[in-house]
Formats: C-alpha cells, sequence, structure tokens
C-alpha cells in the first residue's frame, strides 16, 4: 500500500477524523481541558478532530506507539521541529501574497514560499536518512520523502527556483532623483560614493551621542513611489521578470498533498508529547498500554487523573495516584467512601486512559493493560432544564435507557452517583436494576455510589473505596483501594460534616 499518513493505516479513517466533533463524554472526563491544554498554541493545525477520532483497530494503536517511541529522541524532534517552522513560515509567505496587490510584489512572496518549501522537504529528507528510526511510520515517510525528492516533479522545481533566485538576486539599478522625478536605469558600475562621505563625516563624530532618528514603520505593502520603481526595474529585466510570472503560474500546485498532512499529523505527536513531559520531569510515569479488543482484565499501576495531575503539578501540589485491577469475569467497579475522597476522580481516570488509549497515546501509570472500546458513554449529575419539563430522576433514568440502549458488550459506560435525588429504598432498587442490565450486556464500567450494597451485588462487581487517614476520618488520602465496602468511613465523614460524633455530642451536652 501506498504511504499516505503517519496516524491512519486505513484511507477512510482520515476522512472520518476530518468530520469527527467533541464526544459527548469529554466534559465528564475533563478530556475537554486536557485536549484544549495539548492543542494550545496550535490552532492553525486544527488538531482537535484528530483527538476526537479514536482508533477501532489495535495494528494502528501500535503503529502510534512506535511513532511516538521515535519521536521521544530529541533529536529527532528538533529536526522535525525545524522543519514544521518552515512550513510555518511557508503558509505566511503565501498568505502574504494573496493579501498584497501588487502584481510583482505577490509574485515575489509566492516565489520566496516555493523556495522554503523546496528546503524544509530537502532538510528533512536528509535529517530522517540520517536519523536512527524503527517505526514503520516514519521508516515510510523517509521512503516517500527520499522518493519525491528525486522525482522529475520536485528536481524540476529545486532547480527552476534556484537559477531564478540566483537571476533575481543578480539584478542591479540605480535610481536618479531630480527634483520631484527620477529615472531608473541599470547599474553601469557606476562609483559608490558612500565609503567617501562617511569618511569625511567620521572627524565630526564627538563619542556616543543621543539618536534622534525617528524609527519609521515597514509594512510588507510597497508604496506608490516603491511600485514606481519596480515597475521600471521590470522593464529593464523584462525577460526575468516573465519568467517569474510563468513560474508562479506553473507552480500554484506545487505543495504535496502527502507532506501538507504529514505536516499537520506530526503536530499531533509532538503537542501531545511536549503537554506530558511537563508531567514527566515531576516524576510521574507515562507508559504504553498492552491493548485487547477481546480480553475484558484490565489493569494499571500508578494511573492517575491526567487534567487533575497538570492542575496540580502547576500549583506544586502533589499528586495522588492509583493501581486498580480486574480480572477473569469481574467487569464492575464499584467505588464508595466519603464524599471528597477521590471517587470521582478514579471514575475520571479509568475513562481517561481508555480513551487516550484509543488514541495510540502514552497513559498515565507505569504499567497499564486497557481495552479497545467500541463506544464510551457517562452518565454524571446534570442541572435540571426547564424546557425538558422532566425532573431529576425522571432525566437520569432517561439518560440512563438512552445508554444501554447503545451499549454493546465491547463498551464501558461510567456512571458518578445516579439516583441521588431519590430516596435511598428507590435508589437501591434502581441502582440494582441498571447494574443487572450492565451485567448481562457484559459491559466494563465503573460505578461511583454511596450505595454500599452495590459492590457485593455480583462476582461480576468488584468493590473500591475511597480511604481515609485511621486516626483522623475526616483527612482524606485520596487513595481508592480494593477493599469490601462498609460504609464506616463514610458514615464517620458524614458525621464529622454535621458535628454529630461522640466527642462533638459530648462537647454539647456539656455546655
Amino acid at each position: 500500500m501506498a504511504f499516505h499518513s503517519i496516524l491512519f493505516l486505513k484511507n477512510n479513517d482520515d476522512i472520518k477524523a476530518a468530520e469527527s466533533e467533541m464526544p459527548a463524554f469529554f466534559g465528564d472526563l475533563n478530556l475537554d481541558q486536557i485536549i484544549d491544554a495539548v492543542t494550545a498554541g496550535k490552532e492553525e493545525y486544527n488538531l482537535k478532530p484528530l483527538f476526537y477520532t479514536p482508533l477501532n483497530d489495535i495494528a494502528t494503536i501500535e503503529y502510534r506507539h512506535e511513532i511516538m517511541r521515535d519521536l521521544e529522541n530529541n533529536t529527532v524532534v528538533e529536526r522535525i521541529s525545524s522543519f514544521a517552522q518552515k512550513m510555518r513560515t511557508m503558509r505566511s509567505h503565501l498568505a502574504l501574497a494573496n493579501e498584497l496587490r501588487y502584481k510583482y510584489q505577490k509574485e515575489r512572496w509566492f516565489f520566496d514560499a516555493v523556495e522554503i518549501y523546496c528546503s524544509a522537504v530537502d532538510s528533512l529528507t536528509h535529517d530522517l536518512t540520517s536519523a536512527r528510526l524503527t517505526s514503520h511510520g516514519l521508516l515510510a515517510l523517509r521512503d516517500y520523502l527520499t522518493s519525491y525528492t528525486s522525482s522529475i516533479r520536485f528536481t524540476s522545481l529545486s532547480a527552476e527556483t534556484e537559477k531564478l533566485k540566483a537571476d533575481l538576486s543578480a539584478i542591479r539599478y540605480s535610481v536618479l532623483i531630480k527634483g520631484n522625478g527620477f529615472k531608473v536605469c541599470k547599474y553601469e558600475s557606476e562609483i559608490d560614493y558612500s565609503a567617501e562621505v562617511e569618511e569625511i563625516f567620521e572627524k565630526f563624530k564627538q563619542g556616543a551621542v543621543k539618536d534622534y532618528r525617528v524609527q519609521f514603520a515597514d509594512p510588507p505593502d510597497m508604496n506608490y513611489v516603491e511600485e514606481k520603481v519596480l515597475g521600471f526595474v521590470a522593464q529593464l529585466y523584462s525577460d526575468i521578470f516573465s519568467r517569474l510570472e510563468n513560474y508562479c503560474n506553473n507552480n500554484d500546485t506545487y505543495l504535496d498533498e502527502t507532506i501538507r498532512v504529514v505536516d499537520r499529523e506530526l503536530q499531533f505527536y509532538i503537542a501531545y508529547l511536549d503537554y506530558i513531559a511537563t508531567l514527566k520531569q515531576e516524576g510521574l510515569k507515562f507508559c504504553y498500554p498492552k491493548i485487547s479488543g477481546t480480553n475484558k482484565a484490565v489493569s494499571v499501576d500508578e494511573g492517575f487523573d491526567l487534567a487533575l495531575a497538570y492542575k496540580l503539578t502547576e500549583e506544586n501540589s502533589p499528586v495522588v495516584c492509583n493501581d486498580f485491577y480486574l480480572k477473569n469475569n469481574e467487569r464492575i467497579f464499584v467505588v464508595s467512601g466519603p464524599n471528597q475522597g477521590g471517587k470521582t476522580t478514579f471514575a475520571r481516570t479509568f475513562g481517561q486512559l481508555h480513551y487516550l488509549a484509543s488514541l495510540g497515546c502514552p497513559v498515565p501509570g507505569r504499567e497499564a493493560q486497557l481495552f479497545l472500546f467500541d463506544l464510551l458513554f457517562t452518565h454524571f449529575e446534570k442541572e435540571e432544564h426547564i424546557e425538558t419539563l422532566r425532573g431529576k430522576l425522571e432525566n437520569d433514568l432517561v439518560r440512563i435507557h438512552a445508554i444501554l440502549d447503545q451499549a454493546t458488550p465491547n463498551s464501558i459506560i461510567i456512571m458518578n452517583e445516579i439516583f441521588t435525588s431519590t430516596t435511598l429504598k428507590d435508589a437501591i432498587f434502581l441502582s440494582k436494576q441498571i447494574l443487572k442490565k450492565i451485567m448481562h450486556l457484559d459491559v466494563l464500567c465503573v460505578c461511583v455510589t454511596f450505595i454500599d450494597e452495590l459492590a457485593s451485588l455480583s462476582k461480576k462487581t468488584v468493590s473500591m473505596v475511597s480511604s481515609v487517614v485511621p486516626e483522623n476520618p475526616a483527612q482524606r488520602t485520596f487513595k481508592v483501594v480494593r477493599k469490601p465496602a462498609d460504609g464506616l468511613a463514610y458514615a464517620r465523614s458524614i458525621a464529622e460534616k454535621y458535628r454529630i460524633t461522640y466527642d462533638y455530642l459530648r462537647e454539647r451536652i456539656k455546655s
């Protein structure tokens, strides 16, 4: 198959990416914050649709893993960054050429853009040829560039560009000014008196003095006089300027489409690696996860919420990592424990890890084995909207029903404290019915709940509890550990919150 992309193995996947919009679950999992930060400063590349497009085959994920590993080499990244900078300069020249109004000036800016392009492609080809690469993607790109730069199309363009540049650089002319008029003629090796004038006035120099010269703006657009001068120069060297015009007309499609695509796709990798580099410097671990489309036994060591970690490192606060695993027929994490103890963060971590893994990106953690899902659903608390004419409970049920209608055995469902608006009895009944349907579907699920009974509902459920400091139950550790739910930490937390613990009550009775 002919090389076409360093992001996709299938041709139709890049078309799908171009049409992608932000998934509905991004806000719940704070993935919107992550992607906003990753793509910040790279708006010209329109990278977000690429991050909105999860992959559905393991081969492409591994293809990206290989490229990511190659790009962890600083030398390779520096060379690609140099290429990217030249391509940015090229685009800025093209944009200016389109904005300018004077013919010869527009043509020269276009010519310079093509020259920069030829230099960028030549340099990248040379740099990748001398680089130590192991990924199939970058090796295929190198082969493509080698073939392209050896093609008649490119060699002819480069040769024509080099010859025309030399001829344009050789143009010399004189401007003779008399009164309100001027005359433009070819330079005939007239004497340059500038050095002689400087020597005469040198004797009047009295050391460092205040510079009273006014700095004038130098806009790219030519003024009327400059246009007239250049027009006369073009008449004097009509052959060269005629070739410049033909050059621009004949090379309007000079930019190779594959190279244009690759220039953008490279930024997908660089943007993400730059984003996680800050966290790596803080000692946080990232890994390339093992991905399976059939094995639902998932595990992560030292995983963490990427969005929260980025915020905490900026505040110089510690990041708490968590381990988790599901084995054999286990499918559902039931997460309980005190409020503000890290339960929702754990749920977000689970979702983030699987989504980032589906993009072929390194994920937070020292080691990870994850599942390649087909659809990811989240159910987090939402504000009531009067236009729906539904109460909170009804709205919860409608949303859950829609999720269960669409979910398949290969989906992931993340629910965060549902049915909090109804009685405990009804919440237990409804939650059990929902989890039974989820178990029947055999999907992977995280259920954050205040109902301890759900943790032991089936062999498919695993209890995870947000822990507290034993000596001070009101103090959170933000560690979520695998252990049976007993409600003690939660009850103690509530008692502390409402000041009805034994110590508080005893103090109040005394007073």
